[in-house]
């Protein structure tokens, strides 16, 4: 679409004959450039634009980010001494930061949102003002102090607070009354939807506290939470896929199902598994084991501390100390009169695995005919999250990692990466997760290690595995390692989250900080490649994912009950006994409910518990020599003989099927 010099994109929108409302609304443009623009922006010459609807992604972020505007208005129209922080618009919503003198209560919340809804109604239209100096922003902010910063930051552009303010200019919206006068208004980039009424759809969902531009050592704020439609339809949408996360939190559900714990006396981010979680936990564990013997993997092992000289010949000592416990200082010695006979040394929790299979790797010669060679460990590492952003099982302090890393050749190294990106898929999808994309980790120019030549090699191996997958291939610039580029998988759950699994990445410098050497085939010593992978990232994380994604209903073959029998009477028990003998004796995990409840109430329990199988047996099975199935959904299978039962069972669990069984699924073929 045309924009005529001198006229704006609204009158070019509507002389199009573009929708002004729902969610087709034109709500901002795209210039050439490929910024957005108002439309109330006249460009100086003739402009090419592209119109943007509400229902589309950055349609919805601008709905958003005017809707954080209004919740701004809202509070300082009902707490007026309340400073303002800044107000992005982030997936799925937005949010406002603001300093207040108490938190903000449950009561508060809804009168925000009622008077946001009040203002939304009013249909005050945005307008953009361009702040002449900064003196004059000052004069116009000298309440604001938190924007006052801001200002004094507008001249560094790669700040992100400075795109809430207009990179090198400064900018102020002001939102206007039906009357023409000016009610409100806040420094910022824009763009903006063109009045209120643009925003149908919004809904304030919690309260947090967060530090003034992420540093704690920043004053605390109240940062509100929000989510806003281009409809109502698509906000009711939203909001029950927020109540079905709610349901599947692997938190609450770790509780409900008696799967683990956070004892208050071990301490924050580490935490114990309970006798089903740990079922669990093992059978993800033996599996991936057996894959990784069949792949060729050889199993090592590493203690869980060691002394610092390991992490100062790695250079995690000056990279990555932040993100370590604090230092134990060990082994010294003093004499009878205190002083000092043997120094002592700092010892260190481990935070990762890697350098202690270089040792491994360096503790003898090695030859290019053991190339390549692939250790793998179930390594237990320790990382000082800060309390904040520890979360779960998802964001932990003590973690197992499913750590492998592998030394090759460098003329092996395009066909591992391909065989590697193939193995993790392909173990990630016998786990449930099917949905994947890639990305691909390059180089921070600020914070790398080693030669040009070096990155750019391993960078574009890793881009051409990741290609040869057929998967999307996502970039992400400067988010690499100190050591290396890397691809990670990022899987899509049963709600459509996107949570990155595993990460290959590609290293020349630790070979050399360790002076890693095989003798190559013409006899000289050559320096290997290492290839670091984490297949699961840690089991913690994956054990809450997979939770989250099967809402606490696991495959059979992971539960921790597999088959629960329910006696419809005592003198039933005996024939379920049996029943439990000749499928235990098949490997599988079974259990009889022989408590006092009714059988409805046994029936109900175990399947709030999520039990795949419940096997019920009343007068009429004992005497056929059978058993009636009832699965999660309600659904039954009755009268089916004990030996065909009891086979498929045991093939459903052995073929390791992920799809949750129900009596359409579940098919009983006669012995």
């Amino acid at each position: 679409m045309k924009v005529p010099a001198g006229t704006t994109a609204g009158s070019a929108v509507a002389e199009a004959g573009l929708p002004s409302k729902g969610p087709e609304a034109i709500v901002v443009v795209r210039d050439a450039e490929g910024a957005l623009r108002d439309l109330d922006w006249a460009p100086e010459s003739d402009a090419e634009v592209e119109a943007v609807a509400a229902g589309t992604e950055d349609g919805r972020s601008v709905i958003r980010h005017s809707a954080a505007h209004v919740l701004a208005q809202a509070v300082q129209n009902l707490f007026p001494d309340a400073k303002l922080g800044i107000g992005p618009p982030v997936k799925d919503g937005f949010y406002y930061d603001f300093a207040v003198d108490k938190p903000f209560t449950p009561d508060d919340l809804q009168a925000l949102e009622k008077r946001m809804k009040q203002i939304l109604k009013s249909g005050q239209k945005f307008s953009r003002r361009l702040v002449e100096s900064t003196d004059a922003a000052k004069e116009e902010l000298a309440d604001e102090p938190y924007k006052l910063e801001l200002v004094d930051l507008k001249s560094d552009v790669d700040t992100d607070e400075v795109m809430e303010v207009g990179g090198g200019e400064l900018t102020v919206y002001d939102n206007i009354d039906r009357h023409g006068e000016r009610v409100w208004g806040d420094l910022c980039r824009g763009p903006h939807v063109p009045h209120t009424r643009f925003i149908p759809a919004v809904k304030l969902t919690r309260v947090a506290a967060a530090y003034w531009r992420g540093d704690q050592n920043n004053q605390q704020l109240q940062r509100v939470y929000g989510t806003a439609w281009e409809s109502k339809e698509k906000l009711d949408e939203h909001l029950e896929w927020l109540a079905e996360a709610e349901r599947r939190d692997h938190r609450r559900l770790g509780a409900e199902l008696d799967l683990f714990s956070f004892p208050d006396e071990i301490g924050s981010g580490l935490p114990v598994f309970h006798p089903k979680g740990g079922i669990i936990r093992r059978e993800m564990e033996d599996y991936s084991r057996k894959r990784h013997e069949e792949a060729g993997y050889e199993f090592v092992n590493s203690p869980h501390i060691t002394k610092d000289t390991l992490f100062k010949t790695s250079g995690h000592l000056d990279w990555y100390q932040d993100g370590m416990f604090p230092a134990m200082h060990l082994d010294e010695e003093r004499d009878a009169e205190g002083e000092v006979r043997k120094p002592g040394v700092d010892y260190f929790l481990k935070p990762m695995n890697c350098p202690f299979h270089n040792l491994i790797f360096r503790s003898r010669g090695r030859s290019y005919r053991e190339l390549p060679l692939r250790m793998f460990e179930f390594g237990s590492v320790y990382r000082y999250e800060k309390s904040g952003v520890v979360h779960g099982l998802t964001r932990v302090r003590g973690m197992t990692q499913d750590d492998a890393h592998i030394y090759c050749m460098p003329e092996q190294l395009q066909d591992e990466l391909k065989s590697l990106l193939g193995f993790v898929l392909d173990l990630l999808r016998d786990y449930g997760l099917d949905d994947f994309y890639l990305e691909l980790s390059t180089r921070n120019d600020e914070k790398y290690v080693g030669d040009d030549e070096s990155w750019d090699v391993a960078t574009e191996a890793l881009r051409s595995a990741a290609e040869s997958s057929g998967l999307e291939l996502v970039p992400d610039p400067g988010g690499a390692a100190f050591y290396g580029p890397k691809v990670s998988v990022q899987a899509r759950d049963a709600l459509g989250r996107t949570w990155q699994m595993s990460t290959i990445q590609v290293d020349y410098h630790l070979p050399e900080r360790f002076d890693l050497e095989y003798t190559g085939p013409d006899g000289n010593k050559q320096r290997p490649i290492k290839i670091h992978r984490a297949l699961f990232g840690s089991i913690e994380r994956f054990f809450g994912v997979l939770t989250e994604h099967y809402a606490g209903a696991f495959p059979a073959w992971l539960s921790p009950v597999q088959v629960m029998g329910i006696p419809i009477a005592d003198e039933h028990v005996e024939h379920l006994q049996s029943v439990s003998r000749a499928l235990r004796a098949k490997g599988l995990r079974v259990d009889i409910d022989t408590s006092d409840d009714r059988m409805q109430k046994k029936i109900r329990n175990h399947t709030t518990q999520k039990v795949p199988f419940l096997l019920l047996a009343g007068g009429k099975d004992v005497e056929a020599g059978a058993v009636s199935f009832r699965f999660r959904d309600g659904s039954q299978i009755n009268g089916v003989p004990v030996d065909d039962a009891v086979n498929a069972l045991v093939d459903w669990v052995q073929r390791r099927e992920n799809a949750s069984p129900t009596a359409e699924n579940f098919v009983v073929e006669a012995v």
